[in-house]
């Protein structure tokens, strides 16, 4: 009886939980499979962790990750699905768990002739801006559903696409927002290469024996 007792309360955690996480998820509001329909582009890539400690920024290896980004960019509208692994052993769970995917939906327009955008994504809301040309751009916003104790409620995501070297370079700065100051919390500096739809004349890989 208490081991059935106890499979139960496990049970409703499990559903709990992950009905919570499922409240939290940005659904894409499309009921069709896309896959021609825009410019897609593939991010691969790693990010070194920093932490601010003492006013300076010190490594926090164990924090680093590798990630994968599936970019498609439609007409003044990116729709983006991040996933990432922090393979360290030493990670110790506190930024969530091992593996993470995240969902960002950037809407842009124009406003006194400057390019700005609306973020939408499974963090949280916020605002951007960009180049016509969509090579530097800065977006923020504050991070939903945190505990009042987190070390950090807001994100600013600075990027510079580096078309012609293939290469995407990024900074995540986690900060709090107390009484108007900024209070650093830790950065990722992130590196990635892109990859675009092609054919290869052969296998790209071969059976070792």
């Amino acid at each position: 009886m208490k081991k059935t007792t106890f499979l139960l309360a496990v049970i409703a955690i499990f559903v709990i939980v992950n009905f919570s996480f499922a409240q939290k998820v940005i659904i894409p509001l499309t009921d069709t499979v896309q896959l021609e329909d825009t410019y897609t582009i593939i991010w691969n890539g790693s990010s070194i962790a920093y932490r601010f400690v003492s006013e300076k920024w010190e490594r926090a290896a164990n924090y680093d990750y590798q990630f994968s980004v599936m970019q498609k960019r439609y007409e003044n509208q990116w729709k983006s699905v991040k996933t990432l692994h922090r393979m360290h052993p030493d990670y110790d769970g506190k930024a969530g768990q091992r593996d993470q995917t995240m969902y960002f939906e950037l809407t842009y327009h124009l406003r006194n002739d400057s390019v700005i955008c609306d973020l939408n994504s499974s963090l949280g809301k916020g605002k951007g801006n960009s180049d016509k040309e969509f090579r530097k751009q800065s977006i923020e916003f504050k991070v939903e559903n945190l505990s009042k104790f987190a070390p950090y409620d807001h994100i600013r995501i600075t990027q510079e696409y580096k078309y012609e070297q293939g290469l995407l370079q990024e900074t995540v700065l986690l900060f709090k927002l107390k009484d108007g100051k900024e209070i650093p919390f830790m950065k990722n500096d992130e590196k990635a290469y892109f990859y675009l739809k092609g054919k290869l004349d052969k296998a790209p890989t071969l059976f070792k024996e």
